[in-house]
């Protein structure tokens, strides 16, 4: 552990940040908006929308409170009042995710029981490469749950995940953040917004960050900045474009080994790795662009392109098991390649008759993506022809990393992905009452793969039609009960696409089927509370047939089901929250790829918690608390080892020193707990933070 890093280090680097804490309203409180102050809870549909795509659920301006769907949302005020940069550390309070560890290198969760490395959206555009994304440049962040290719494409078997960019105002505003915690991380964040005249704008985001823990050898630093411009070519049509260069380097941490039934204990800041080997870095270019036309009369439209190039590598020597007095080792390195190319067209009529409106979506969307993967082992050799165990060394708090080498190149896949999608969506309101939303979405998806290595050739073609219905009732404007049906459906190659067996292309997507009930009930204007029970069931699981083990086929199935509660907002004029809770359970229905018939879907923990809250006691000073909570869980499929259940409290303190300037203090883990929140398989299991605190100062001009 490094040392507490000076205030004097923090307070010189106030040039540099985000938003400032100091907004306030008219009531001398801070203004912090824990719901989005563009979308609406209550009441009439609003013309704050424009052209907009209003809500992501629906890609049309449709009010929070009429989408058949469970959102969460953490809008940027939460963000900076848990001091949180990262989307992994965000999503932490989200109940019903859990976070996969993502070996070391990368975002990775699991949404409803279903496990994504994909399943990542910004402002509605796919970014399914592996790496850690930085929240520096955004404005919320939306987890959507429940299956829902209408919207989405492919995949988002358990829900989607969209970061809703910054975008250039027209208003002068610059603001900064430097803060540091207990470990010696600290974090430099700008944000300059300028209006050049009255009809372009500019805007800067960038962020500098260094990494440390408690976790021995563990370093890393992030460089961010993200240029947008919005312009106004006309009073019905707007313009904006983005570029975001992204830059993540740190040590590939894969946490420690499990000892029988849980993780190894005793060993929480040991790192399993070498020092001088165990490294990843993500190199992120993405480029994008969208119109928006008003051509009035109800008829709106826009359209969005967007390139992103992604070159990453990482490396590690891993824990692959222990008997808790000596250590087995593996490793290897893998480096991908991949550029995206994105369209994306949407044409939204509104119309109205009588007791009858209307919203009509169609929409187009084209994509192409080429990746290149290839992967190196480790060869641990001491020399020594007459030594057992090259790759074995002693259980110590500073382990001794045998000697290896890494091979030449063992496995390079090289892939092309096209897709091709329509999608219609009709939401129809009959009378004051009822409201119904139904749509489809058809998809071409070709996927050829190269195994270069053995120069074996792998190309399917699946074309997939994916339903969503919906019925919303609505009693009052501000309470609606909702049902709602859709599909989405994930290609046999995975989420990666990296390479087709010859036997995968013989076969059909796996396919998500959810069914949902629930309602939304908004008691004060700037309040939201909701609820859901749901069921997802997961079929086209490939299994071994049981009359001929020799061959596969699509068989197996498992199913996720529970139910959640939510609060949301502005309860108080002092008080501001964002609660939730989740009953999850999750089983395979027979026997399949991934286990046993009977076996529970793995990180999937029986009750979630999640609880922030701030409170201002005065117009100066405000306390945050924070509550996150997680049953137990199993480490993997095998269900053999368990991640214990856990409690973790966060609070925070803000000192409002003028309205353009504010302090703030976060402690993360409060009480020092020791537990075990993520895993990847059964002995890669990540050790949680201790006590940390992070002092930090914000300021706006």
């Amino acid at each position: 552990m490094k040392p507490f890093t000076s205030v004097a280090i923090l307070l010189a680097g106030t040039a540099f940040a985000t938003p400032a804490l100091a907004d306030t309203a008219a009531d001398g409180q801070p203004d912090r908006d824990y719901l989005p102050s563009d979308i609406v809870v209550k009441g009439e549909r609003s013309d704050e929308y424009g052209t907009d795509d209003g809500s992501t659920a629906t890609k049309t301006p449709t009010p929070l409170i009429d989408v058949p769907q469970a959102v969460n949302f953490i809008t940027e005020d939460q963000l900076e009042d848990q001091a949180v940069h990262q989307l992994n550390d965000a999503l932490r309070y989200v109940p019903g995710i859990s976070m996969e560890s993502g070996e070391g290198h990368r975002d990775e969760v699991f949404i409803r029981g279903q496990e994504s490395t994909a399943d990542f959206y910004i402002d509605g555009l796919r970014d399914d490469a592996q790496y850690y994304r930085s929240l520096y440049n955004i404005e919320r962040v939306e987890v959507l749950k429940g299956a829902n290719a209408l919207i989405f494409g492919r995949g988002a078997g358990g829900g989607a995940i969209n970061r809703v960019a910054k975008r250039a105002e027209f208003q002068s505003a610059i603001s900064g953040e430097a803060s540091v915690d207990s470990f010696g991380a600290f974090a430099l964040l700008a944000d300059v917004n300028q209006p050049v005249s009255d009809t372009l704008a500019l805007r800067l985001n960038a962020a500098y960050e260094e990494f440390d823990n408690d976790r021995d050898f563990y370093e890393g630093r992030f460089i961010g900045v993200s240029p947008t411009l919005t312009a106004a070519l006309g009073p019905d049509t707007t313009l904006t474009a983005s570029y975001t260069y992204d830059n993540d380097e740190r040590v590939t941490d894969r946490g420690v080994p499990s000892l029988g039934t849980g993780p190894l204990t005793g060993y929480d800041s040991t790192f399993f790795g070498d020092r001088d080997f165990n490294f990843a870095e993500a190199e992120v270019h993405i480029a994008r662009a969208r119109i928006e036309h008003d051509f009035n009369g109800g008829l709106s439209a826009n359209a969005s392109v967007q390139f992103a190039d992604y070159d990453k590598a990482y490396q590690n020597i891993v824990p692959s098991g222990t008997d808790g007095t000596i250590v087995t080792l593996g490793g290897y390195r893998d480096t991908t390649e991949r550029r995206n190319w994105i369209g994306q067209a949407n044409a939204i009529w509104e119309a109205g008759t009588g007791n009858i409106e209307s919203t009509f979506l169609f929409g187009v969307e084209a994509s192409t993506q080429d990746t290149q993967n290839a992967r190196q082992t480790v060869s641990f050799d001491d020399g020594d022809p007459l030594t057992d165990g090259d790759n074995v060394t002693d259980l110590a708090d500073i382990i001794t990393i045998p000697a290896y080498t890494l091979n030449p190149t063992s496995r390079s896949r090289d892939s092309q992905l096209s897709t091709l999608s329509f999608y219609a969506q009709e939401q129809l309101q009959i009378g004051k009452y009822i409201e119904l939303v139904g749509g489809l979405r058809w998809d071409r998806f070709d996927l050829e793969t190269l195994n270069v290595i053995e120069d074996i050739e792998g190309d399917r073609v699946d074309e997939k039609f994916s339903p969503r219905a919906g019925l919303i009732v609505k009693p009052t404007p501000d309470l609606s009960l909702y049902a709602s049906y859709a599909e989405s459906f994930l290609p046999q190659a995975g989420d990666q696409f990296l390479v087709l067996s010859p036997g995968d292309t013989a076969f059909e997507p796996e396919k998500f089927t959810s069914y949902e009930l629930g309602a939304k009930f908004a008691p004060l204007d700037n309040v939201l509370v909701s609820a859901a029970i749901f069921r997802l069931e997961r079929s086209n699981i490939k299994a071994e047939d049981p009359l001929d083990p020799s061959l596969t086929i699509l068989a197996g199935k498992s199913r996720a089901e529970g139910f959640e509660i939510g609060a949301v907002g502005e309860v108080t004029d002092f008080w501001k929250a964002n609660l939730g809770y989740t009953y999850l359970d999750g089983e395979l229905l027979n026997e399949n790829d991934f286990g046993d018939a009977g076996q529970r879907l793995q990180q999937l923990p029986r009750h979630s918690v999640s609880a922030w809250n701030r409170f201002d006691f005065t117009d100066n000073i405000g306390v945050g608390l924070g509550v996150i909570h997680q049953s137990e869980q199993f480490a993997s499929f095998s269900n053999e080892v368990v991640l214990p259940s856990y409690w973790r409290i966060d609070a925070a303190a803000y000192y409002t020193v003028s309205e353009k300037l504010s302090l703030q203090l976060n402690i993360e883990n409060l009480f020092d707990e020791t537990y075990y929140p993520s895993a990847h398989g059964d002995n890669n299991i990540q050790p949680a933070d201790p006590f940390s605190a992070r002092i930090g100062v914000r300021f706006e001009l």
